[in-house]
């Protein structure tokens, strides 16, 4: 039997709903349950997951739908004794808090009236409509968000770009602005290398592998992963690099992005040459031949950050980073273990696994992504479990670990897998003990294959510092103890798992070339408000989520937070009459 509840008017975000999904479920006597706010699109999902009722018609985005899929009907009031305690305890621990809360933009200003920046995670249909506000008020914003149409991105970059300010998303998952770590971040040490990245965790592994080697970072900028998409043009990371052209803590500049359009990202390039700071960039998939002028090219994140940390330090910049011994002693395989299974939860980590296999299967460093997996072929695979394929409706797999458990013992049970690769990713926003949460389906898996007379390895990365939240020599010691294969880095735990299955990734010897400067100028210089955003600590409004105030808080920053709701209850003919009236 199913059976609905709706929650008038109690608004809560979505990440705090999901994790309590995840806890209502798994109380004894529920097969299933959902928890989302009553908004057309969770609507759909209620639909695909077979748990959509005629009393759920009446819900609105402002209201709470739980729905609980159980044989006893006792059970019902055991689930929102559970929702209510919950509710409770997130009402309790926003008590004491050392910033103030406000409900309107008006009384956010007022609150902080030398804001520099908006971070903006309300659901997505109603991001561009905040984000457009912030600019109006003539803040920066970093758009958590996803799901917001093209139009509105690139609409929201020109008039940003017009008004010297600087839109960073949407769906932009990390970023460091002086020192604090913004959304899904790790702390890294202050340091005179600077990044702009059309990737969340591409801009972690990067900065965390810095940190490790005792470099640090200036600012990180993210841009949101469509940046350099044609219709957008690299808006963001253009005028980011021109910040931190500008910024003269900044030293050596990195370049982080997804595959690129290219015409886009040959003028990203050009801009590069023009600048007078060292440069190290990644497009990943791109196999580059040679450096040209100050421009580094890298094939790896690792790489990129190595190259940074030896340009910043002086040292000579060498012809090939990859280099080295990622043979593992003592692992036999059955004939018919020939497979690699990526499971990843950073979908940037999860794009550079499917370029070195692909590399190493001689089939090139190009890649595309087709039904939710990044590389499909022969039976190796690598999935971004991060992808809205495994997430509607579902914490991202930073912080909920269901879904890649479930793939874990899937691959174990998989008599073709040779080895499985995966990622874990610290920092604010991520899970507080994914080690410990993963480990039973690990084992499981392996015990599972053992069974059957077959060696699974496990090889795995902890993207991550020493001062995150989470203890990351704890994490990298749980693993170990467990007998996972640990390596340092991403690049690393690909190589040892090819390595395992009796393949290399084919590398190069760079050369490096002079170029001549490029047939275009570029006006380098920037607007006061971009100054003003690299040179001081940021001052926050904080649109959505609460548990995005930590880390700004917890290093130094100045924050409000706006404690959003849908307007006219989320009405949605309501919400556009009101804003035709304004």
């Amino acid at each position: 039997m199913i059976f609905t509840i709706i929650k008038k008017n109690s608004y809560q975000d979505s990440i705090n709903l999901m994790l309590l999904t995840n806890a209502i479920s798994a109380t004894e006597g529920v097969n299933k349950a959902q928890i989302m706010m009553g908004t057309p699109a969770n609507k759909d999902i209620y639909k695909a997951s077979g748990l959509y009722t005629a009393e759920l018609e009446s819900a609105e985005s402002n209201d709470m739908a739980i729905v609980i899929d159980t044989d006893d009907e006792n059970k019902v009031n055991e689930v929102l004794e559970k929702v209510e305690e919950y509710l409770q305890n997130q009402a309790i621990s926003n008590k004491g808090q050392d910033y103030e809360t406000v409900r309107t933009w008006d009384r956010a200003k007022k609150a902080l009236p030398d804001a520099t920046l908006a971070l903006i995670s309300v659901p997505g249909q109603y991001a561009a409509e905040e984000a457009e506000k912030a600019l109006d008020l003539g803040l920066h914003t970093f758009i958590f968000s996803d799901n917001m149409p093209m139009e509105d991105e690139v609409r929201l970059k020109k008039k940003a770009h017009e008004k010297g300010l600087l839109v960073m998303g949407p769906d932009c998952g990390t970023g460091i602005i002086d020192g604090i770590p913004v959304a899904f971040a790790n702390v890294i040490k202050k340091g005179r290398i600077g990044i702009v990245g059309a990737s969340g965790t591409g801009i972690q592994e990067v900065s965390a592998i810095i940190d490790r080697l005792g470099e640090g970072v200036s600012h990180a900028i993210g841009t949101g992963g469509r940046d350099l998409k044609e219709p957008v043009g690299a808006i963001t990371m253009m005028d980011g690099i021109r910040a931190l052209e500008n910024h003269a803590q900044t030293e050596v500049i990195c370049v982080i992005s997804k595959p690129p359009a290219k015409a886009v990202r040959n003028e990203v390039v050009d801009l590069l040459q023009s600048v007078s700071k060292p440069v190290v960039a990644i497009f990943l998939g791109e196999k580059p031949t040679q450096y040209e002028g100050n421009v580094y090219q890298a094939y790896t994140l690792e790489e990129t950050a190595l190259i940074a940390v030896d340009l910043a330090k002086g040292n000579e910049i060498k012809a090939n980073y990859n280099s080295g011994n990622y043979d593992v002693e003592h692992i036999e395989l059955k004939p018919d273990q020939k497979t690699i299974k990526g499971l990843f939860s950073g979908g940037t980590l999860a794009s550079e696994a499917a370029v070195l296999l692909s590399d190493a299967l001689g089939l090139g460093s190009e890649i595309t992504n087709e039904d939710g997996y990044v590389f499909k072929k022969d039976g190796h695979i690598v999935v971004d479990l991060g992808d809205d394929k495994y997430t509607q409706g579902k914490p991202h797999p930073m912080i909920d670990p269901e879904t890649r458990a479930r793939f874990i013992e899937e691959a174990g049970a998989d008599e073709k897998t040779a080895v499985i690769v995966l990622d874990f990713v610290l920092g604010y926003g991520s899970h507080d003990d994914m080690a410990t949460a993963l480990l039973p389906s690990i084992k499981k898996a392996v015990a599972h294959a053992n069974s059957e007379g077959r060696t699974l390895p496990i090889v795995a990365s902890v993207c991550g510092t020493v001062s995150d939240p989470q203890d990351y020599h704890a994490q990298k010691k749980l693993l170990s103890e467990a007998g996972v294969i640990v390596k340092d880095s991403n690049n690393e735990a690909v190589r040892t798992a090819l390595a395992i299955i009796g393949l290399k990734v084919n590398d190069v010897e760079k050369t490096h070339v002079e170029v001549t400067a490029p047939a275009k100028t570029f006006d380098l210089t920037v607007s006061k408000e971009m100054g003003d955003l690299v040179n001081q600590k940021p001052s926050v409004i904080n649109v959505g989520l609460k548990s995005f105030t930590d880390s700004i808080v917890a290093y130094g920053g100045r924050v409000v937070q706006f404690d959003w709701r849908p307007i006219a209850g989320g009405n949605e003919k309501m919400r556009k009459i009101l804003a035709l009236l304004k």
